[in-house]
């Protein structure tokens, strides 16, 4: 059989394999606590490989496509072609290093999953992206095609969710680490930042996150100050009374829902300012819709990742685009 479907775009409603809001809420309550205490851990390179049946599904692809891109891989024991691709996913899912995760669904046990994605053939790969499922390409497939969807994937979910994957620690299965980064004068440059927070210097805080980030790209508290520090920088000089006047007499204004949204944020209304970017991206187009899903992207950097409002709004952000 040859592969078919190789691209990014016949979005799937899952609405209706969505299970009920328990479930949700207990995985939105254990991400709340994670990231109290630091964060979800690193995960070791055998766990991006994932067994997946139907009491499962909402558990561990749904939920999980909030945090990183779920590629799912449709097979059965007596499938020939299965026995060539499914080896093939795995190797890449851990060469890929968290970037997606590999879920694996046996169709002969899982008769409803298959009929709900509509599979007429195996193998068959779908991908999940913050709740909605992409159709990648059915039977055997070059590793190199593989490779280029994984890529268009991949930058799917960073480039409209702002989904950079899952922390993998190599070291947990004795696998050889990459030759160590060397360490930069993190601790200084992160205190400067703070200390140019507290002298109202906004523009030296953003440089000094900058700073770090630009030798430790994920570092996560540089990010966060950075989102934080870039915020405050653009509110500063605001008039609260004259945005919210603007918002509201203009409400097919980007730049004014934008500025709006920024003001919510730092006020602590949070749902306030997901929802107000949520629903200009929803009536707009081109460049207008860019900048709104852009900013809203910023403001889940300032949030972070695992708050249950994140979440939330990315599923949001998500049926609007798709």
């Amino acid at each position: 059989m040859q592969p078919r479907n190789m691209s990014m775009s016949g979005v799937v409603d899952l609405a209706a394999v969505k299970a009920a809001g328990e479930a949700k809420a207990k995985a939105e309550q254990a991400r709340a606590e994670a990231a109290r205490h630091g964060g979800a851990p690193a995960v070791a390179p055998s766990a991006l490989v994932i067994d997946v049946d139907e009491a499962g599904f909402e558990r561990d692809v749904l939920q999980r496509s909030a945090e990183v891109p779920v590629v799912i891989d449709f097979w059965a024991e007596w499938c020939e072609p299965c026995k060539q691709l499914g080896p093939l996913l795995e190797r890449l899912a851990v060469e890929y290093n968290g970037r997606f995760l590999l879920a694996k669904v046996d169709v002969d046990a899982n008769q409803m999953l298959m009929q709900q994605f509509g599979i007429q053939g195996i193998p068959a790969v779908f991908a999940v992206v913050a709740g909605q499922a992409l159709p990648l390409f059915q039977g055997a497939a070059p590793e190199a095609q593989i490779r280029q969807t994984l890529d268009q994937l991949i930058q799917v979910g960073e480039e409209r969710f702002g989904l950079t994957g899952i922390a993998v620690d190599s070291s947990a299965e004795g696998v050889a680490d990459e030759a160590p980064v060397p360490a930069g004068p993190y601790d200084a440059l992160l205190e400067a930042a703070m200390s140019a927070l507290d002298a109202g210097d906004l523009a030296g805080a953003v440089q000094a996150y900058k700073n770090v980030l630009a030798d430790d790209p994920a570092h996560p508290e540089a990010k966060l100050g950075l989102a934080q520090a870039e915020l405050l920088a653009r509110v500063q000089d605001l008039d609260p009374q004259l945005v919210r006047k603007e918002a509201a007499d203009r409400p097919a204004d980007v730049a004014a829902q934008i500025a709006a949204a920024d003001l919510d944020l730092v006020g602590g209304h949070v749902e306030d300012a997901f929802s107000r970017l949520v629903d200009a991206v929803r009536r707009t187009a081109g460049e207008d819709r860019d900048a709104a899903r852009l900013r809203l992207l910023e403001l889940f950097e300032v949030i972070g990742p695992d708050d249950p409002r994140v979440t939330t709004a990315r599923q949001a952000l998500a049926r609007v685009l798709f």
